[in-house]
């Protein structure tokens, strides 16, 4: 399942317009970025009535960008959840880098994680960062949760754990720059290995 396919079904649920507002500046940030996305895109994508953005925002670009990262963090930490149920720790990394590979193979390597680019956004909207944060420390302790149910030690699984999240995060990074997979692909036979070798 592409991460497209996930942000799809969010999408199609049905929804106020403030939160197809949201939805459309999450899908916007992952591909053009925070800074590079004008208020007047968000409106026209999610084709919310053009006089109720600073009615639904009154503090503007930062505060959807918040809400954004923060929708984004929340969707994928409902798949991690899912998949760490499923699939298992190993499984779980090789799906998060398979997702993150089609995504990337899909869009001619313009989209990125919404998360990571509500961390990189700047000044302008500095909650978004601590958002972004917030995120990533609830995936690593799901990650970090199943880890140790599968009998490595605690202090063991929150490293590993945190090296699973910094490893794929930063490879998606390197990918979109090298407008390669081989990142990604690096990072998934590491991780295999270094989770291999502590189950």
């Amino acid at each position: 399942m592409s991460l497209n396919i996930i942000y799809a079904r969010w999408v199609a649920q049905p929804k106020t317009p403030r939160d197809r507002m949201v939805s459309s500046a999450m899908e916007l940030f992952r591909r053009h970025g925070v800074a590079a996305t004008a208020l007047s895109d968000v409106v026209e994508h999610s084709g919310a009535p053009r006089g109720s953005l600073y009615h639904y925002f009154p503090d503007g670009k930062a505060q959807l960008a918040e809400e954004a990262t923060a929708l984004g963090g929340r969707l994928m930490s409902r798949t991690i959840t899912k998949w760490m149920a499923s699939k298992g720790p190993a499984g779980t990394v090789e799906a998060l880098v398979g997702l993150y590979r089609d995504q990337l193979r899909a869009s001619d390597f313009t989209i990125g994680c919404p998360v990571v680019a509500g961390a990189l956004e700047g000044g302008e909207s500095p909650g978004a960062r601590t958002i972004a944060g917030e995120a990533f420390t609830s995936w690593e302790s799901t990650l970090a949760a199943t880890l140790w149910q599968h009998g490595i030690p605690a202090q063991r699984a929150d490293t590993l754990a945190s090296m699973i999240v910094c490893a794929i995060e930063g490879a998606i990074i390197v990918a979109k720059a090298q407008r390669s997979t081989r990142p990604l692909d690096r990072v998934a036979a590491e991780l295999s290995s270094l989770i291999t070798a502590a189950l």
